[in-house]
């Protein structure tokens, strides 16, 4: 019988984190303070900013950047192959050097919304090459049940000519970041963890355990720890999608929905969900990776797919909500002067991901209106380059026909209505997506 290969202790762990976005850098910094972290990305720009301590997601600030960088030798390897810290390299090859990986490539779906596994497939891929025995992956990338095993798994035996929980073992701890969110950072959220075998299970457990203080959840497989993560969002996804299809039957009641939910608000077990519109890279996509498995194996899943048909219309929604204002309004559509507040899709952070503030520009675009569109957050470049659309800087006094703020902003709600308001010519349209402003500034909202 071949002996198994042994976990290596914490002190001998050299960690390669791969994918450096909303997810990887947090938890390359929070690692980074324990262990040799390396931080891979195939990005070279990324790379190059990370470097000089620049963070384009705003998640993590230049002074921890810096503070934990390990120096780099003219060949731009660590000087200290040992100590804690991080640097930063988009060359595979350095890879070499870890022992331990952690998977947070994006796992986005198609123009079909079918799972686009390419990620996962080539991060895997190039970690099997540089496997060695003893070394753990451990994936963070949103999946449907089953793909680390019946995915990730072969193609890392294939690459490297090991076998799982004899030469090499995996993980699964699926991320929980949420961009933007300065009160809930990676130590401060809970950690689902799970292994291949009793063995790494505790041995990744106890790993995250180094730098979670708010505690792990350690599972009884891979295939619960990818069945949680996948639900999580999907529930928030089905509430969400009942509020608003609330909102369109309140609509044609004529009841303000913010002041429904107020009043339902005040019993102890009413859940507090909002309209509004449903992008970024969880919420608008995790759901699919559910469906996905589910029609593999045979089960319809009627509630999560109604659920997503109802929040990918909701742009579609707001965009004739504005225009039927207009309408009544006696003002044309056409070369209609239209203002969109917010490009993100959520408030106070640059995250374009998925964002579906772009389905009410290309609605009304679709009747002839002239659209601008102001966002504080995004760099006009990573604007123009992600979405093809030019950003007003500044938007001009008196000017539009309608303003419809689709992203709450901390820039916009300080400012207040009286401000936006200010930006219309007289009788134009004012519209709240996300029901941030007094109603009776407001001309409507959803």
């Amino acid at each position: 019988m071949n002996q198994v290969a042994q976990l290596r202790p914490f002190e001998q762990v050299r960690l390669g984190i791969i994918g450096l976005g909303y997810v990887g850098l947090p938890l390359a910094v929070a690692f980074g303070k324990v262990f040799h972290t390396l931080g891979f990305d195939i990005s070279e720009q990324r790379i190059l900013e990370l470097k000089q301590g620049i963070d384009n997601t705003l998640e993590v600030d230049a002074e921890s950047l810096k503070s934990l960088s390990l120096p780099i030798d003219s060949d731009d390897n660590p000087k200290d192959p040992i100590s804690s810290g991080i640097w930063f390299s988009n060359n595979p090859d350095q890879l070499s050097g870890a022992n331990t990986f952690i998977v947070t490539v994006p796992t986005p779906i198609d123009q079909h919304k079918r799972p686009v596994l390419t990620p996962l497939i080539e991060a895997s891929k190039m970690i099997a090459q540089r496997l060695n025995p003893g070394d753990v992956v451990v994936y963070e990338s949103t999946v449907y049940p089953g793909a680390t095993e019946e995915v990730c798994v072969p193609l890392l035996e294939a690459g490297s000519g090991l076998t799982l929980n004899q030469d090499f073992f995996v993980g699964y701890s699926p991320e929980r970041i949420n961009p933007g969110d300065t009160e809930h950072k990676v130590s401060d959220i809970k950690k689902v963890t799970s292994g291949s075998s009793p063995e790494a299970s505790v041995w990744i457990d106890q790993l995250y355990k180094t730098i979670i203080t708010a505690g792990t959840h350690l599972t009884s497989s891979i295939r619960v720890a990818e069945a949680a993560k996948v639900i999580e969002n999907t529930q928030r996804d089905v509430n969400i999608a009942l509020v608003n299809e609330l909102a369109m039957l309140f609509n044609r009641l004529d009841i303000d929905t913010s002041e429904v939910l107020a009043a339902a608000g005040t019993k102890w077990n009413f859940l507090p969900f909002k309209p509004g519109l449903v992008g970024g890279h969880c919420i608008s996509v995790d759901p699919y990776y559910l469906t996905h498995k589910a029609q593999e194996v045979g089960h319809h899943p009627d509630v999560i797919l109604a659920g997503r048909r109802i929040n990918d219309e909701m742009g579609l929604h707001v965009a004739q909500q504005v225009i039927q204002l207009l309408l009544r309004a006696k003002k044309h559509v056409v070369d209609a002067n239209i203002l969109i507040l917010g490009l993100t899709f959520k408030e106070n952070c640059p995250d374009l991901r998925n964002s579906r503030v772009i389905d009410v520009i290309e609605h009304l675009r679709s009747f002839h209106a002239n659209i601008n569109v102001h966002d504080p957050w995004i760099n006009e470049e990573i604007a123009q380059a992600e979405l093809g659309l030019k950003l007003t800087p500044v938007p001009e006094q008196h000017h539009y026909d309608a303003v419809v703020l689709c992203v709450a902003h901390k820039q916009f709600t300080q400012q207040g209505a009286e401000w936006i308001r200010s930006l219309l010519k007289p009788g134009g349209i004012l519209y709240d997506v996300k029901s941030a402003l007094p109603l009776e500034l407001v001309d409507a909202r959803l």
